[in-house]
């Protein structure tokens, strides 16, 4: 991809990025679903990376391990809670990418903070957006990652991928976005935090 290419793509996301404002949640699609009180939501965040060493531009996640507590075997961002000594939530996604898939923290161009996302399992999470122009071969952190893989970035902020599913949880109909790619189902916050930053591309 030609570097003008390139450019115009950072200048998409950053415009993107001024126009999201609004929180979401794991009950954004449904009443029914009650999150727990944000005072009680723990902070965490991901990193929303964007790998522009190709010939496409491609987003980053991983698949995790099916032995983890939260959201075993779903597919997501790597990130996860912050810790005591992270300074900004910003070093909280970069450190936990690090960790669960060795992307180094140098190599990521921090364009900015989405809003957040409310999770039923207690989180308050930043979804921050960086771009990687470097070549990277990830490394998943055996404990907490089965797989790293990337998807063409256009096919996720195509807003006629996504689409509203639904499943019992809790004796109650839950709906959430999906947006599926290949063998993946991409579905919850992660679809969510997408369905976000795909209507801000658009608008």
């Amino acid at each position: 991809m030609r570097p003008m290419t390139l450019n115009h793509l950072e200048a998409q996301l950053k415009t993107a990025l001024g126009k999201l404002s609004q929180t979401s949640s794991d009950s954004d699609l449904d009443e029914n679903v009650k999150l727990p009180k944000p005072h009680s939501l723990r902070p965490a965040a991901v990193l929303v990376a964007i790998d522009l060493a190709h010939d496409i531009p491609k987003l980053i996640l991983i698949r995790r391990s099916s032995k983890l507590k939260h959201h075993p075997g779903q597919i997501a961002f790597a990130g996860g809670k912050r810790d005591a000594g992270d300074k900004t939530i910003e070093q909280t996604a970069l450190r936990e990418a690090y960790e669960e898939i060795r992307l180094p923290p140098d190599s990521v161009q921090v364009l900015g903070n989405m809003p957040t996302h409310e999770t039923v399992t207690g989180f308050s999470v930043t979804p921050v957006l960086g771009l990687i122009r470097d070549e990277f071969s990830p490394i998943p952190d055996k404990g907490e990652v089965a797989e790293v893989f990337s998807v063409p970035f256009g096919e996720l902020t195509d807003l006629s991928r996504f689409s509203i599913q639904n499943r019992h949880w809790k004796n109650a109909r839950k709906q959430y976005y999906t947006v599926p790619y290949g063998p993946y189902y991409i579905w919850g916050a992660t679809a969510r935090i997408l369905r976000a930053l795909a209507e801000g591309m658009h608008r």
